[in-house]
C-alpha cells in the first residue's frame, strides 16, 4: 500500500495524482488543448499528407513520448519530484539524456508537436510550435535557470558550463561525484 501513497508537505496523497496533474497542465496544454482550440478556430479539415511525412510523424512521436516518459521517471526517481513547479525536483538530475542536454524534457514536448503538425497536415500546428519555442527559449535563461541555480548553486553552474541548454553533446557529461548532486 505503501507505493500508492507519497508524503508531500503537509498531506498524503496518491502517488498517481502526482503526477496527472503535471500531465494534464502542462503537456496536455501545448498538445492537446491549445492545438485543438486553434484547429477549431481555423475550420481545420484534415487532408492527406504524404506517406513519408505520416511515417515521419509516427517516428517522432513515439521518440518525443519515450524520451517524455524517460525524462519524467528521472525527475521522479532520481530528483524526487515532477515537472511540476509546485512539486520541483529536489535533486539535481544529471543522469541518462539529462547528460547530454539541459532540457530533453521540453526537446521531448518539441519533438511531439512536428508529429502532431505533419500527422495532421497543419500549419497551424507548426505556428503554435515556433510560438513555444520561442517563448521557451526566452523563459529557460531568464527564469529557470536562475531558479535552478538559487536551488541547486554550484552544482547547477557546473552542469551549466559542461552540457549544452538545447543541442546536444555526443559524449555524455561525467559530473564530479565528489561535488555534484545527482
Amino acid at each position: 500500500m505503501s507505493e500508492l501513497f507519497e508524503s508531500s508537505g503537509h498531506s498524503t496523497r496518491p502517488a498517481k495524482c502526482r503526477w496527472i496533474l503535471p500531465i494534464l497542465v502542462l503537456p496536455m496544454n501545448v498538445l492537446v488543448f491549445a492545438p485543438t482550440f486553434i484547429l477549431w478556430l481555423t475550420h481545420y479539415r484534415w487532408e492527406a499528407n504524404l506517406s513519408i511525412l505520416l511515417a515521419l510523424g509516427g517516428a517522432l512521436l513515439l521518440l518525443g513520448m519515450g524520451l517524455a516518459a524517460w525524462t519524467m521517471w528521472l525527475f521522479h526517481s532520481v530528483g524526487q519530484g515532477t515537472a511540476a513547479p509546485w512539486d520541483p525536483p529536489q535533486r539535481l538530475v544529471v543522469v541518462g539524456p539529462y547528460r547530454h542536454m539541459r532540457n530533453p524534457m521540453l526537446t521531448s514536448v518539441f519533438i511531439m508537436q512536428t508529429a502532431e503538425a505533419l500527422l495532421l497536415n497543419s500549419w497551424a500546428i507548426f505556428v503554435l510550435q515556433a510560438i513555444f519555442v520561442i517563448a521557451n527559449m526566452l523563459y529557460f535563461p531568464l527564469m529557470e535557470e536562475k531558479t535552478l541555480e538559487k536551488r541547486f548553486g554550484e552544482a547547477y553552474r557546473e552542469y551549466k558550463r559542461n552540457v549544452p541548454r538545447w543541442t546536444p553533446r555526443l559524449r555524455p557529461w561525467q559530473p564530479d561525484t565528489g561535488r555534484t548532486k545527482t
